[in-house]
């Protein structure tokens, strides 16, 4: 194996991701009713977002500022691999009762943690976005006085915010530190 040091080529199409996931989100809670996230706007938002940015090549071959490593291709696989572990062990208790608040908090909770593997695969950025995540859905699951609406679109705007920054003013970085690759 080589060593070498990481370099964050795909910010912007990060960035896109968090936007328009960011969006699905809060536009998903506001019409959320009684499951506070409307699964079917967050559904079909999910696959549409997902399939603009990560299956249609144009967003990657215009947006991307030079190739991952493998070893950041395997830790983008291991970051949505453990997004699903994490929802399944912080969520899945609550589903028997159908407790909709403790469903979707924890998967945003989930979601949080799940960004600090992607430090790895688009930098620094990433672990201040998983901890104001995971700390407002930490909040969210503690404080159930707060109303959900105030998490999910909260969490929704601190996607979009991060994506823009992502998308409009960051620049590819290395880590200064050599992983094998």
């Amino acid at each position: 194996m080589i060593k070498r040091q990481l370099e964050f080529n795909e910010k912007k199409i990060c960035g896109v991701w968090l936007i328009l996931i960011g969006l699905v989100i809060t536009l998903s809670t506001l019409a959320g009713g009684e499951k506070l996230i409307n699964p079917i706007i967050f559904m079909l938002g999910y696959g549409v977002s997902f399939y603009a940015v990560y299956i249609n090549p144009t967003i990657g071959k215009k947006l991307s500022q030079g190739p991952s490593t493998d070893f950041q291709n395997r830790m983008g696989n291991i970051g949505i691999i453990s997004l699903f572990v994490l929802m399944f062990l912080i969520s899945g208790p609550f589903f028997p009762a159908q407790n909709w608040r403790m469903i979707w908090t924890g998967t945003l909770l989930a979601t949080g943690l799940h960004f600090f593997v992607f430090y790895y695969v688009h930098g620094i950025s990433m672990i201040l976005l998983g901890a104001i995540c995971a700390v407002l859905a930490s909040v969210g699951m503690l404080m159930p006085e707060i109303p959900f609406l105030l998490i999910g679109a909260g969490d929704g705007l601190i996607k979009v915010l991060f994506g823009g920054y992502l998308l409009f003013l960051s620049k590819p970085t290395s880590t200064g530190i050599p992983v094998n690759s």
